[in-house]
């Protein structure tokens, strides 16, 4: 897939199991062959011309998009545009938490699934480093952040959105310099009732499982010294890793969890 500069891809993460591998690519017009063919290459799926049963992922000239059980879903920052305009960003409960004097903030979002709250956060200001280990997530998203690049208005917020696909669990520790956030979102137990979830998040869960790495993932995130840590929880859901926050945020189905971290 195409990088620029303000999309880096870095292949951390190995390819999908055999057992996960229940997707095959698909393109749908010649020019997009090649780029079909290294994907499928990178994450150990089978490739064709034709769509077939089960999960796709599709490129043709809408882009990239998750397609099966009767659904197809496509990353579109373009359907954010109306959370950040008219002053409506800064009723976000996130921005409010994320708030910060610093005249250039750095944020990790170590869970970044599609991205949509890190699209927040650099909407705000933040230069915004987004870790996905999920290798056809994070192509999902690098597609999405390739067409956001080229909008008027969500240019400028997708350039400081920079994606590395991998582990954020081995690579927070390691990082250059403290962030002043790290923002950690597992994904939600599974709900029984699929009308009661998106589109979006009944697709993914076909891909990627909840979280079941809760107490290296908060480690890691504490390891990297950040100047808060801000947890995505749901609204009656346990503590992340048992841990007990300084305060907490509550909205109508989620509450975030946050954390001042001392060196």
């Amino acid at each position: 897939m195409d990088k620029t500069n303000s999309q880096t891809v870095a292949k951390e993460s190995g390819m999908r199991s055999e057992t996960e591998n229940a997707l095959t690519v698909v393109w749908e017009g010649e020019e997009y062959r090649a780029e079909a063919e290294a994907l499928a290459a990178h994450i150990g799926a089978p490739v064709s011309g034709t769509r077939g049963e089960g999960l796709m992922l599709l490129r043709n000239a809408d882009g990239l998009s998750l397609v099966g059980y009767g659904m197809t879903y496509r990353g579109d920052f373009e359907g954010m545009l109306p959370r950040i305009s008219g002053g409506r960003l800064f009723h976000e409960m996130l921005v409010h938490i994320a708030k910060t004097k610093e005249e250039h903030p750095t944020a990790v979002d170590a869970t970044a699934g599609m991205g949509e709250d890190s699209f927040l956060l650099a909407a705000y200001g933040y230069e915004v480093t987004l870790f996905e280990r999920d290798p056809v997530i994070a192509a999902l998203l690098a597609d999405a952040l390739r067409r956001a690049e080229r909008h008027p208005v969500l240019g400028p917020i997708a350039a400081r959105m920079h994606l590395v696909e991998g582990d954020s669990v081995a690579a927070l520790p390691a990082l250059p310099e403290p962030p002043d956030l790290v923002y950690l979102d597992p994904m939600f137990p599974e709900r029984k009732k699929s009308g009661l979830i998106g589109k979006k998040l009944q697709l993914i869960q076909k891909l990627e499982r909840p979280c079941g790495e809760e107490d290296a993932l908060f480690a890691a995130a504490m390891a990297a010294h950040p100047k808060k840590l801000v947890v995505k929880r749901p609204l009656k859901g346990p503590e992340l890793a048992g841990a007990k926050p300084e305060y907490s945020i509550k909205g109508k189905a989620i509450r975030y969890d946050c954390f001042r971290v001392v060196k």
